[in-house]
């Protein structure tokens, strides 16, 4: 396992390789605001174990990557997955599986429509598809959704995050606290401005032309992954993605929500992920 920083454009973008560098490579893309901590590492070792290296990172505005000024420097999509094959340009990678979470399908699905030659397999868990307007698809459900309210001006940190992944897990598969606080506590722990990943919310909703290329193009083999649970990307959104993707695979997980903090689940996705 190694880590590295990696230039795309000015910015810079912590990277962990884990695995052969000879082998096949999964490119890992985290949700919005997400470090790539909150990929479990019991996941990462069962790619392994299949014969594939594994490289997952900070997104900019997260965990150890570059602070970016959003108002003077706003970003969105196209600029995110921008930095993704940066990041497979500094490790000499012409192409690999691209495995995206929830912002991070949204990425991946971006990369399969602009950079083909780039994207040997899509895996698209828990996301909706690029593009989708307000309104096109079902809103996140009344529990999510009520929480958020009841939480708002809550002080961020660790506790916060917890309560959020516990209603973001659902309520069928049994929520592995311990873990996911140790997850939580490492992400904040390193940080470079925790304030900074709020972009992410604006970032998703600026708009473009690119973002509304159909995704009918995508050549890629495609497996679309979606717990039937999901409080805050609901199961429609995945089936809406299925048959807008020529080919795609529906994969749908009993019982999973938006958050992979459920004992066993992480080695589940792990055989789901497409190589």
């Amino acid at each position: 396992m190694t880590e590295t920083m990696v230039a795309a454009g000015p910015l810079r973008l912590w990277t962990e390789r884990t695995g052969d560098p000879g082998d096949p490579a999964v490119l890992l893309i985290m949700g919005a605001s997400a470090q790539g901590f909150t990929c479990p590492d019991a996941l990462v070792g069962r790619l392994v174990d299949r014969g594939v290296q594994v490289i997952r990172y900070d997104h900019r505005d997260t965990g150890l990557s570059s602070v970016v000024d959003f108002d003077r420097h706003p970003y969105g999509l196209s600029d995110l997955a921008a930095d993704a094959l940066a990041i497979l340009d500094a490790y000499g990678l012409s192409s690999a599986h691209i495995a995206g979470v929830s912002m991070g399908g949204m990425i991946a699905q971006w990369l399969g429509v602009h950079a083909p030659d780039r994207v040997r397999s899509l895996t698209l868990l828990s996301t909706t598809p690029m593009g989708a307007r307000p309104g096109d698809l079902p809103p996140p459900d009344d529990r999510f959704l009520k929480h958020l309210a009841a939480t708002a001006g809550t002080r961020p940190g660790v506790e916060s995050d917890v309560a959020l992944f516990r209603v973001m897990n659902g309520d069928v598969r049994p929520f592995d606290e311990p873990a996911c606080r140790a997850m939580l506590e490492r992400c904040w722990a390193r940080a470079v401005d925790p304030s900074a990943a709020a972009h992410h919310g604006p970032a998703c909703q600026r708009d473009s032309p690119d973002l509304h290329a159909p995704l009918s193009t995508i050549t890629a083999p495609t497996t679309i992954v979606h717990g039937d649970q999901d409080p805050v990307v609901t199961l429609a959104h995945g089936e809406a993605l299925a048959a807008a993707v020529p080919h795609a695979e529906l994969r749908v997980v009993p019982g999973m929500g938006h958050v992979y903090c459920s004992s066993g689940l992480p080695e589940l996705l792990a055989g789901l992920i497409r190589l």
